[in-house]
């Protein structure tokens, strides 16, 4: 019986879509995180009376047919780059983007990554670094005898050092934008690669070129709405029981087809 093989499909995908909702979910917190949405396809047609079809030699045709699906497939995981909410940090170090635009990262085997969570810190040499030590691009180094720092809205970097009577000029940070952001590799630790369908990342100046500026001892909160995915997730866990229960009608069936005697 079809409709068993049919409910299987659904019940797979309304089980990745919880698993998209439940990452998600889990990110709620997460410094910079885009969720994710799940969409669906339905999969070929057994056509058992094709629709246009010549039913007679008077020229009669078949207006609707039949056709009976095979169920349905996963189609697309893509990530929704909507801005999340500014939070006040007050650490010098932690920059927020307000607009469009990564940082830039260098990863331990010399490629760029990209990422929206800014809460920078800096490491014994005094670079600006991310969580996990890697170097934010364009390198830019604090003096060890700072006493203050300021990160404009266009990415230029000031220290104040003790007997300066004006601030000084260490370093000017960069963004980079692409033209669909939304097919980049997500590889962890809020870390994304350039791929062939993102396209080749266009950098420069923040505020400039339609590039978001920078927001000194602000990050990017998650664009998770927990309402919203809370909604998701009992749609989608009502629609695995409904698929769950296709099953079990079809077994009766079968069941019953089983016992009958001749």
């Amino acid at each position: 019986m079809q409709a068993l093989r049919t409910a299987a499909t659904g019940m797979a995908a309304q089980q990745l879509n919880v698993e998209v909702i439940s990452n998600n979910i889990a990110n709620m917190n997460t410094v910079g995180f885009k969720k994710q949405r799940a969409e669906f396809q339905d999969l070929l047609y057994q056509t058992i009376e094709r629709a246009g079809a010549q039913s007679s030699d008077q020229g009669n045709i078949v207006p609707t047919g039949v056709q009976i699906g095979a169920g349905v497939k996963a189609g697309s995981v893509y990530r929704i780059t909507q801005q999340g909410s500014l939070s006040n940090t007050g650490n010098i170090y932690d920059l927020a983007i307000n607009g469009r635009g990564f940082f830039q990262v260098l990863m331990p085997s010399g490629e760029t990554a990209y990422t929206r969570a800014g809460n920078f810190a800096v490491d014994g040499q005094g670079q600006i670094v991310t969580e996990d030590g890697y170097v934010v691009q364009p390198a830019i180094t604090v003096p060890a005898d700072a006493t203050d720092v300021t990160v404009s809205k266009s990415g230029q970097v000031q220290v104040t050092q003790p007997g300066q009577p004006e601030p000084s000029v260490v370093g000017q940070l960069e963004l980079a934008t692409f033209l669909n952001e939304r097919c980049l590799e997500a590889i962890g630790d809020n870390l994304f690669l350039e791929t062939a369908a993102s396209g080749a990342a266009t950098v420069g100046t923040p505020g400039l070129e339609g590039m978001g500026v920078l927001l000194q001892g602000y990050t990017e909160a998650s664009n998770v709405d927990a309402v919203a995915e809370i909604s998701a997730l009992i749609v989608a866990q009502r629609a695995y029981e409904m698929n769950s229960k296709v099953i079990t009608t079809a077994d009766q069936m079968l069941t019953v087809a089983s016992q009958v005697k001749s």
